[in-house]
């Protein structure tokens, strides 16, 4: 999870793992957080990594996207600011990770349930996402709109980075690099977890 402070990073996160929406706001500096999900039929276990968006711990950043598989950028649509802070850090995942064109990468704009504060339209991020190349969601940690979808859809953009980095679709249960082996139960395959920040 990489955004700016206060955008909902960590409401979002616990809003995913347990079901509930924090009220108040606690800067984090780093916390982790695990969840089993299927994914197309397949299991997936998430790592998920929320960082600090707190510009004096930014320096920690490039530990946190090296580590990273995969990342949820978040902004909220109440903040113009952060907003203007995604393509940052998309840059600096491109700079970090030696890449020119393509991470697995979900751009998120959070607080969609605040409309008469918005200061970015959901074209707006839309349209980012086009530009980047990425798929895009509006969430409400709040009220829970499209938490579990947007992770999901980090699942499979890293699934996907996989199966073009091996040529092929990664085999079920089988262990990669960075992957653990999973027992594949009778209904569903098993894949290795993501590390997604």
């Amino acid at each position: 999870m990489l955004g700016d402070g206060g955008v909902g990073k960590s409401c979002l996160t616990i809003q995913l793992t347990q079901n509930q929406f924090v009220h108040e706001y606690d800067p984090t500096i780093e916390n982790s957080y695990r969840k089993q999900v299927e994914v197309d039929g397949n299991i997936s276990v998430m790592d998920i990594l929320d960082t600090a968006g707190q510009e004096e711990y930014r320096v920690l950043q490039d530990q946190y996207i090296h580590r990273g598989e995969g990342f949820v950028v978040m902004y909220s649509v109440t903040s113009r600011a952060s907003f203007e802070l995604v393509t940052k850090f998309q840059q600096k995942i491109f700079m970090v990770k030696d890449e020119e064109t393509y991470f697995p990468m979900v751009i998120v704009g959070n607080k969609c349930d605040l409309d008469d504060q918005r200061e970015v339209t959901k074209e707006e991020g839309e349209e980012l996402a086009k530009t980047i190349g990425c798929p895009f969601f509006e969430t409400s940690a709040k009220t829970r709109i499209n938490v579990e979808e947007c992770f999901v859809e980090c699942v499979r953009e890293i699934r996907k980075r996989r199966e073009e980095s091996s040529g092929g679709p990664a085999p079920a249960g089988g262990k990669k690099e960075g992957e653990k082996a999973k027992k594949p139960s009778s209904s569903s395959k098993v894949r290795g977890p993501c590390l997604i920040l």
